[in-house]
C-alpha cells in the first residue's frame, strides 16, 4: 500500500517530520517500509513556464520551436516533438544543468545543450516520463493554468509517499482516509471526512433500475445509484495525479472515480453502462455450470456454482469482486451510469480470482472481509465525485439491498485486564481519549469496566484484548516500562512416559542405531503383511474420514510395516549393516468394542495410544575399521541392541521362546521384565521380508513403553567398584537342550561372591549326550572388602554346582571347571 502524504493531508494535518511519523506509524503497527520523495532530484533548474509561442522547424515537419517564459524576464527557444504543445499552457521546463530521466536509456541524465536538425535548443519541454513520475511519454505534463511561472516544479509537484505493508486484519490501512485515522489517534490531530452531499436532481431511483440478491450466503449487501447524462474524457489533472501517486494508471474520468474513491475510502466500486443493463436489473447470483462469459480483459471465462456473478436478464455482466464483464464496460459512447458499491464474501472472492487466475486491488480488499456500512459511505462519495467531474446528474436515492443487517459491536473491558494485558494501568481518562481518537466511543461504567462501541470500519476489534491493544499502539508499545518477570516459577509438569521416551531414543542413538521418522498413517496392504488377518477383522485400524494421499489412510497399530519399508529404501543405497529405530505411537482397537470394519475415525470411541520403541538390523557386520565385513547380522545383534535399551533404562530382561505373527520360528523370543511381557525380539519371516522387497535376513524389535514405565526405577542405584581384585574362572554346563541360557546365568549370578556371568559358548553336537547342550560361562568372582582366596571360590563354586544340578540337572562338561 502506497498513500501520498499531499492527499493525505487533506484529512488530517501532518506536524510531524516525514521519518518522525514514520516510526510513530511503524511502533503502532503499520511498518512503513520506504519513504518515496517525487520530485527530490529535480532541484531548482525544474521550473513552471509558460508557452508564449509555437513555430514550426525550419527542417522538420515533426519537429516545432517552442518559446518558453520562466518567469523573471528569462525568456528560452527550444526544439521540442509533443504532439500536446500549445500555446499559452503552463508546462516543466527543464535548463541546461537539470537532472532528467533519458528517454532512451530510462537512466537519470544531466540536461546538456543541443543542435537539433540545424537549431540550438538550450533546454527541454518535459513529459512524465523524463520527470520520473510514470511511463507516459506520448506528450508533455501540462500543469494547471493557476500554476505561478517560474515556481520550482518539486514546491508544486513534489510528494512524499509512503510504502506500507498492511496486515491481514487492517482493511481499512488499505485507505488513505483510514490511514489519516490512524494519523489523528497518534498525534492528537482531528480527521476530516471526505463531504458525501451531492444534488440528487434526476427523479426518484424507484422504477428505474432493481437489485435481486439471490445468493445472500455470498453477498452481505448491494447498492446500486443511476447517473444520466454524464460526458466520458479525462480526469481533472488534480484527481490524476493521485491516482498516478498511488500507483494506479488514469483510464477515464468514470473509472478514475471508482479508483479514487477504493483508493480514498478503501471500497471497491464497478461502474456499468446503464443502458447495457438488460431490463436495468441487477441480479446477484451463483454461477451456471459451464456458463460462459466473456470479462473485460476480453477473455472467455467458464463459471462454475462456486463463483458468484452479477448478471441481469440476459446473462453474467460481471464477476462479484473480481472482474467486470465486456458488454457492460463503460466506453465512449456511455451517457448513463449503474454505479454498484456491494459487501461479498472476502473468501468466495479470493477463490474466484485464484480458479481464473485474476487478482486486483478490487478483490485484494474484498478478501479482508470488508464491513457492509462502508459500502454505503463510498456509494455516496463516488455519485458525488461523478456528478461534480462528469457532469451528470444523480437519480434521487438509492437501490439498498441489505439482507441481514450487521449488529453494533460492543465490548466490555475491564481497568484491571488493560493493566494485565499492557503491564502499566493507564488513567480513565487516557483510555477514553485515546480510544475516541481512534473512532471507538468508550463509556466508563463504575466501579472497574468500559463499555466500547467499535466503529463500523473495525471489523477486527472482538474480544476485550482487542481494545487493550488498540490502546497500547496508541501510548507507544516503546513506552511500556520493560519489568523482570514476577511470581513464583510454576511446578515442572511430571511426564514419565514422555521422559522414558526420551531416554530409550538416547540409549539407543549412543548404541549406534540410526533413528527414523515416519507418518502415523499406512495403507490396509502394508498392515496385512504384518499382522494376522484375523486380528485385522476383529480389530480393524482406525480409517482417516480426509487422507492425505492413499498410501495414508489407516492409523497404524504397528511399527513393523514402516520399519520395513524403510529398511528396504534404506537397502537400495547403503552397505553394511543397517539398524534404525523409531519411537512413536500406534493406534489400537480398545478390547471391549469391536465396531465393523471401515468406520471412519471419528464416529466411535477414541483408540488406545501405546508409546512403542521398534528397531530393525540388517546387512553385514563392520569390522574393526569400519568397513562391511563378511559376516551378516543376526538374531543377538537385534537382541544386543535390546539388551542395551533395557539396561540403559533400568531393566533386567528375561527372553522366553514365542511363535509370533510376521516372525521366523524358533527365532523369536518374548521380552519380559519382572515377569510382564513388555515386548518381542526376532527374525522376520523371509516372505514378510520378501514382500518389502527386502531380500536378505532382517531382524526386529518392539518394545511397548506403557507396559515398561511401571517396571523401571526412576532412580539408577549406584554401587561402590571394589578395589580388591577379581578371580574369573570358565564353567561350561552340560544341560537339556531346552534350557533357556539366561535361567542359568540368573542362578550363577544369584550366587554369593559372583559378581558377573556371561556367556561365551553353546555347542550341540557329537561331543555332547543326543539332547543335551553345552553352555560356557566366563564367570567373575569378587569381594568388596578382601582378596578371595581359591578355598573361597570353590567352596562358592561347589555350592553353586549343587544348586545347578538339583534345579536344571547341570553337569560340569569334562568334570571339572577351568580357573
Amino acid at each position: 500500500m502506497r498513500v501520498s502524504l499531499k492527499w493525505l493531508s487533506e484529512y488530517v494535518d501532518l506536524r510531524l517530520p516525514p521519518e518522525e511519523l514514520a516510526a510513530r506509524l511503524t511502533m503502532a503497527g503499520l511498518a512503513v517500509d520506504a519513504i518515496v520523495r517525487t520530485g527530490g532530484d529535480w532541484g531548482d533548474d525544474i521550473r513552471v513556464a509558460h508557452v508564449t509561442g509555437v513555430d514550426p522547424h525550419p527542417n522538420a515537419d515533426r519537429l516545432r520551436l517552442a518559446s518558453i517564459d520562466v518567469g523573471g524576464g528569462e525568456l528560452h527557444r527550444v526544439v521540442c516533438g509533443a504532439p500536446n504543445l500549445e500555446v499559452g499552457q503552463k508546462i516543466a521546463f527543464a535548463t541546461v544543468g537539470a537532472r532528467v530521466r533519458d528517454g532512451h536509456s530510462g537512466k537519470p541524465a544531466v540536461l546538456k545543450p543541443a543542435v537539433i536538425r540545424g537549431v540550438e535548443s538550450a533546454g527541454m519541454v518535459l513529459s512524465e516520463y523524463e520527470l520520473g513520475i510514470s511511463e507516459d511519454h506520448e506528450g508533455i505534463l501540462v500543469l494547471p493554468p493557476d500554476a505561478v511561472i517560474g515556481t520550482p516544479l518539486s514546491a508544486l509537484m513534489g510528494d512524499t509517499i509512503f510504502e506500507l505493508s498492511v496486515t491481514p486484519n487492517r482493511a481499512d490501512w488499505l485507505s488513505v482516509l483510514g490511514i489519516a485515522r490512524e494519523v489523528a489517534a497518534l498525534t492528537g490531530e482531528v480527521v476530516r471526512e471526505p463531504s458525501l452531499e451531492y444534488p440528487q436532481d434526476g427523479g426518484a431511483i424507484k422504477g428505474r433500475c432493481a437489485v435481486e440478491i439471490h445468493a445472500q450466503d455470498l453477498c452481505r449487501r448491494y447498492i446500486a445509484t443511476v447517473i444520466t447524462g454524464i460526458k466520458l474524457g479525462p480526469s481533472p489533472e488534480w484527481l490524476q495525479e493521485r491516482l498516478v501517486a498511488l500507483g494506479q494508471r488514469p483510464i477515464n474520468n468514470v473509472v478514475d472515480v471508482t479508483n479514487y474513491v477504493m483508493l480514498e475510502i478503501g471500497q471497491p466500486l464497478h461502474a456499468f453502462d446503464y443502458d447495457h443493463i438488460a431490463g436495468h436489473q441487477i441480479i446477484v447470483r451463483r454461477g451456471e455450470d459451464e456458463e460462459e462469459f466473456t470479462t473485460l480483459d476480453n477473455e472467455p471465462r467458464k463459471l462454475t456454482t462456486d463463483m458468484l456473478v452479477i448478471a441481469d436478464k440476459r446473462g453474467p455482466v460481471a464477476l462479484a469482486g473480481v472482474i467486470g464483464g465486456l458488454e457492460s464496460e463503460v466506453t465512449g459512447r456511455t451517457v448513463n451510469i449503474l454505479l454498484e458499491a456491494a459487501t461479498f464474501i472476502g473468501s468466495n472472492v479470493r477463490r474466484t480470482g485464484a480458479a481464473l487466475k485474476v487478482r486486483s486491488e478490487a478483490s485484494s480488499r474484498f478478501e479482508k472481509a470488508l464491513p457492509p456500512e462502508l459500502a454505503m459511505v463510498a456509494s455516496k462519495r463516488a455519485t458525488k465525485l461523478l456528478v461534480e467531474i462528469c457532469g451528470g446528474t444523480a437519480a434521487e436515492g438509492a437501490i439498498d439491498v441489505y439482507p441481514s443487517k450487521a449488529k453494533e459491536t460492543r465490548v466490555e473491558v475491564t481497568r484491571q485486564r488493560i493493566a494485565q494485558v499492557l503491564g502499566i494501568d493507564p488513567t480513565t481518562t487516557k483510555v477514553r481519549s485515546v480510544l475516541t481518537g481512534l473512532g471507538f466511543s468508550a463509556r466508563w461504567v463504575p466501579p472497574d469496566r468500559y463499555v466500547v462501541r467499535v466503529p463500523y470500519w473495525r471489523p477486527d476489534v472482538r474480544i476485550d484484548d482487542d481494545i487493550a491493544e488498540e490502546v497500547a499502539r496508541v501510548i507507544g508499545y516503546d513506552q511500556i516500562p520493560a519489568l523482570a518477570l514476577a511470581g513464583a516459577i510454576p511446578a515442572p509438569i511430571v511426564q514419565p512416559l514422555r521422559e522414558l521416551r526420551e531416554r530409550a531414543r538416547d540409549v539407543l542413538a549412543e548404541a549406534g542405531m540410526r533413528e527414523v521418522i515416519s507418518y502415523s498413517m499406512t495403507t490396509m496392504e502394508a498392515l496385512a503383511r504384518v499382522l494376522p488377518k484375523e486380528y485385522l477383522a476383529i480389530y480393524p485400524p482406525y480409517r482417516l474420514v480426509n487422507p492425505i494421499t492413499a498410501d495414508h489412510e489407516f492409523l497404524r497399530p504397528t511399527l513393523r510395516a514402516n520399519l520395513l519399508m524403510t529398511l528396504a529404501s534404506n537397502l537400495r543405497y547403503q552397505k553394511g549393516e543397517v539398524a534404525i529405530f523409531e519411537t512413536a505411537r500406534t493406534y489400537e482397537r480398545p478390547d471391549e468394542r469391536l465396531p465393523q470394519s471401515g468406520r471412519p475415525f471419528g464416529e466411535e470411541s477414541l483408540p488406545v495410544e501405546r508409546e512403542v520403541v521398534g528397531g530393525i538390523v540388517s546387512g553385514r557386520r563392520l569390522d574393526r575399521w569400519g568397513r562391511p565385513g563378511d559376516e551378516p547380522v543376526d538374531f543377538f545383534d537385534a537382541k544386543a541392541y535390546v539388551e542395551d535399551l533395557l539396561y540403559g533404562l533400568g531393566a533386567d530382561a528375561e527372553y522366553v521362546p514365542v511363535h509370533e505373527f510376521g516372525l521366523a520360528p524358533g527365532r523369536a523370543a518374548e521380552v519380559r521384565v519382572a515377569g510382564t511381557r513388555v515386548g518381542v525380539v526376532g527374525q522376520v519371516h523371509p516372505d514378510v521380508a520378501a514382500a518389502f522387497e527386502v531380500e536378505q535376513d532382517a531382524f526386529l524389535f518392539d518394545i511397548v513403553l506403557d507396559d515398561l514405565l511401571p517396571l523401571v526405577s526412576p532412580q539408577r542405584k549406584a554401587s561402590n567398584v571394589s578395589r580388591f581384585p577379581a578371580v574369573e574362572q570358565d564353567l561350561a554346563l552340560i544341560v537339556d537342550a531346552d534350557t533357556a541360557a539366561g535361567a542359568l546365568r540368573r542362578v550363577i549370578e544369584a550366587a554369593a561372591l559372583v559378581r558377573e556371568a556371561r556367556v561365551f559358548d553353546v555347542y550341540s553336537g557329537d561331543q555332547v549326550p543326543a539332547g543335551k547342550k553345552s553352555v560356557a560361562f566366563a564367570v567373575t568372582y569378587q569381594s568388596d572388602d578382601h582378596t578371595l582366596t581359591d578355598d573361597e571360590v570353590a567352596k562358592t563354586q561347589r555350592k553353586l554346582l549343587e544348586r545347578l544340578r538339583r534345579e536344571f540337572s547341570a553337569e560340569v562338561r569334562g568334570g571339572t571347571s577351568t580357573p
